[in-house]
């Protein structure tokens, strides 16, 4: 998936191209908005960053599970080749290497709570400055229908793209949000039929 940045100084603009890009199709779940205008913000219908996502936790949480990973495959290695696993078994060596695994991930999410998203890094400086940025996650569809909304909206200022790995994040919010909206009108049919 490719991610396009967009900055404005206006909630209002961005807000109305949000929905212009939800009434072309592409989920709310895709389109975020990153400000410091907390007070702004609550009086604006936006998908707003969540306050654990503008820390660096999951970045540094993955860098944390390929150490673990490591650790793990170093424990497991050296149990087999030093032999204790023919005169114990391998059960304490792969509870080690589980615990070894999760503590790295967790101290690797834990370290990047102390600082900024590496994504948003660039822009600390307009976001200290009042303006506001809007991104939008898009496969090869979405971009085609973000080129057509963007033509409208002269004033937002490109800030940027990059590619994500988040493909599978996205279609995991993507149905989890439809089978949300269905769940909701099958709970509401019973009453339906009662009265």
């Amino acid at each position: 998936m490719k991610r396009f940045y967009y900055m404005s100084d206006s909630l209002d603009e961005l807000e109305q191209f949000e929905h212009d890009l939800e009434s072309r199709g592409i989920p709310r779940t895709q389109i975020y908005l990153l400000s410091n205008d907390e007070v702004g913000l609550e009086s604006h219908d936006v998908n707003r960053v969540a306050s654990f996502l503008k820390t660096d936790v999951i970045h540094s949480g993955e860098i944390g599970a390929v150490f673990g990973l490591v650790l793990a495959s170093a424990i497991l290695l050296t149990a087999h080749l030093s032999g204790i696993t023919e005169q114990t078994t391998w059960v304490p060596f792969i509870f080690l290497a589980i615990v070894g695994f999760g503590f790295s991930t967790w101290e690797g999410g834990f370290i990047g709570m102390q600082g900024p998203n590496t994504h948003f890094t660039k822009f600390e400086k307009a976001l200290d400055k009042g303006l506001h940025v809007l991104f939008v996650e898009t496969d090869k569809v979405d971009k085609k229908k973000l080129k057509k909304a963007v033509k409208k909206y002269p004033k937002l200022k490109r800030a940027g793209t990059e590619v994500t790995h988040t493909g599978l994040l996205m279609f995991v919010l993507r149905n989890w949000e439809k089978f949300r909206s269905r769940a909701l009108v099958f709970k509401g049919r019973p009453k339906a039929q009662e009265q």
